[in-house]
């Protein structure tokens, strides 16, 4: 609740005190980036997109063992000039631009947490399973152009168990204002020791029930990773994405018994219908 709170008072500042540019451009999209879902065609009101995903990714965070999953993609907004909100499976929240330049999001969404049953292998027996959680998750991208042509990204991610955060640099590529063509992202991840120890600590019940050794994070160097994402309009209604991910886990989570690898790996590709 206090989590939600704190989201309600992002969108009243953002969507209602700070103003939106006056002189619209002529771009269709809120940003013309892959990553960023805009079904609005540049126009107020309502739109929706529905379609579905096959992602080919690692069964948990530090997990060796790699399945597909079906995921569902797309999702119902509602955009008034520069801002759009938007509600997308167990996700709510709030995007806006401001001075051409700034992209700003706010949501609520929701950490499937992590099952026993997750590992095929029984790597994760004797560990309990996580219960699913509400995050707040905050970003801010910051353009050098008006074009997005590069940025930087800060992402801060704070819910029940601890804190996460992400800075960056994007690349766009291509010439499309529309939001799609391609674009690159260069992350770098940290958490705070809560965080650390969801993921990746083992407490002493947890070791005699495992059998692996009790470790304690302290927190500080997640990851480095970069992402790409595409996206392209088949026809007028057909949109195709598709995401590659990598992220190469720090020294501490390395040596956690629970990451049985050194990285976590995703790529994905979907479709969806635009109304």
């Amino acid at each position: 609740m206090k989590n939600l709170n704190y989201f309600l008072l992002i969108i009243f500042i953002f969507g209602f005190f700070v103003p939106t540019a006056l002189a619209q451009d002529k771009k269709t999209a809120l940003v013309p980036l892959p990553s960023v879902d805009d079904f609005s065609r540049g126009k107020d009101g309502w739109s929706l997109g529905l379609g579905f995903g096959v992602e080919y990714e690692t069964a948990y965070e530090g997990s060796d063992e790699f399945g597909f999953e079906i995921q569902p993609a797309g999702g119902l907004q509602w955009r008034n000039g520069d801002n759009i909100f938007f509600f997308a499976g167990e996700v709510l929240g709030w995007r806006g631009v401001r001075a051409n330049t700034w992209l700003f999001e706010a949501l609520i969404g929701f950490d499937e947490g992590r099952q026993e049953s997750d590992s095929d292998d029984g790597r994760l027996d004797g560990l309990g399973d996580q219960d699913e959680g509400a995050e707040l998750v905050l970003q801010a991208r910051r353009a050098f152009d008006s074009d997005w042509r590069y940025w930087l990204v800060g992402r801060v991610v704070a819910g029940g168990d601890g804190n996460l955060g992400l800075f960056g640099l994007g690349r766009r590529f291509g010439e499309q204002l529309d939001g799609t063509g391609s674009e690159l992202n260069f992350v770098v991840v940290v958490h705070d020791s809560e965080y650390a120890n969801k993921g990746f600590g083992i407490d002493a019940d947890q070791a005699a029930a495992s059998g692996l050794d009790e470790t304690r994070l302290s927190g500080g160097l997640r990851s480095i990773g970069i992402d790409y994402n595409y996206r392209h309009y088949i026809n007028k209604n057909w949109q195709i994405y598709g995401e590659a991910l990598f992220e190469y886990f720090g020294s501490e989570v390395r040596d956690s018994p629970i990451a049985r690898s050194n990285y976590e790996a995703e790529v994905g590709i979907g479709f969806i219908y635009v109304f």
